[in-house]
């Protein structure tokens, strides 16, 4: 059965090549990137390699969280239905640190954006038989401090991004509980796999990028809706597993989805 799929950061990385795989297969894709020229060509060249035409995309610039509500708009005018939202998109390393409201741009990148697009378009989700989300997280998880989720401090590129990746992992545990007909699932796609972020970060890698794309691919489409819900994903363990010990702490919880919601009121 085809699927409506959309893919934040699927210029490069393991989202390009998740989405490629799912051209094959013939689903219709939703591609997300932040460069119009970039997108434009990852478009085109999927089309070309696949022969499937069914491949639209979206620019926005995930750091400005006015352009993230600007894209829920235009989804839920163009978009029919929606079975699969895959929240890959997500920065390291920064020349610029802080977005325009003033707060890390990691954690507005790989935390808020994909939060607040989320919640815009939940119910096109929610239309579908069997809806999924598969939130990118990371086997850097850190405990977020409310000081930077607020951008009252700065930290390091390496402190920011496992604080935001845990953030995500926390909310889609919270998101899993308050959309139950939705199989909501955090995914550590793999250490260091080659990727532009990864190289650029560290100047290695361990393992191939196809490694992450290959379980995006599962999760989306063939591992079981029950059997992820509200679950973590370790793919340096290949299996369903624990996460860092905040992301069960219920009161912790509460404060970060409490916080995030007064940070993007006006949104």
């Amino acid at each position: 059965m085809k699927k409506s799929i959309l893919i934040t950061g699927s210029t490069d990385g393991i989202g390009k090549l998740a989405a490629l795989k799912m051209a094959k297969d013939g689903h219709q894709l939703y591609l997300h990137g932040r460069n119009a020229d970039k997108l434009n060509a990852v478009v085109a060249e999927l089309k070309k390699e696949t022969g499937h035409q069914e491949i639209e995309g979206f620019v926005v610039d995930f750091s400005d969280l006015n352009a993230v509500q600007h894209m829920a708009v235009e989804i839920n005018e163009k978009v029919a239905t929606l079975d699969v939202l895959i929240n890959n998109a997500g920065v390291f390393k920064s020349a610029q640190p802080l977005a325009a409201n003033g707060i890390d741009i990691r954690m507005v990148v790989n935390y808020f954006a994909p939060y607040l697009l989320t919640h815009r378009i939940i119910d096109k989700l929610k239309e579908s038989k069997e809806a999924r989300i598969i939130n990118l997280s990371s086997a850097a998880q850190s405990s977020v401090s409310m000081q930077l989720l607020d951008g009252q401090i700065e930290v390091s590129d390496q402190e920011a991004y496992a604080q935001s990746k845990l953030a995500l992992l926390l909310w889609s545990f919270y998101l899993a509980v308050q959309e139950p007909n939705i199989a909501t699932v955090a995914l550590n796609p793999g250490s260091l796999l080659n990727t532009n972020m990864v190289r650029e970060a560290y100047g290695k890698f361990w393992s191939s990028a196809d490694k992450g794309a290959d379980i995006i691919y599962d999760l989306a489409l063939i591992t079981s809706a029950e059997e992820m819900k509200g679950q973590y994903f370790d793919n340096d363990r290949g299996e369903f597993g624990e996460a860092h010990p905040d992301a069960y702490d219920e009161t912790l919880i509460k404060d970060v989805i409490e916080k995030t919601q007064r940070i993007l009121e006006g949104f």
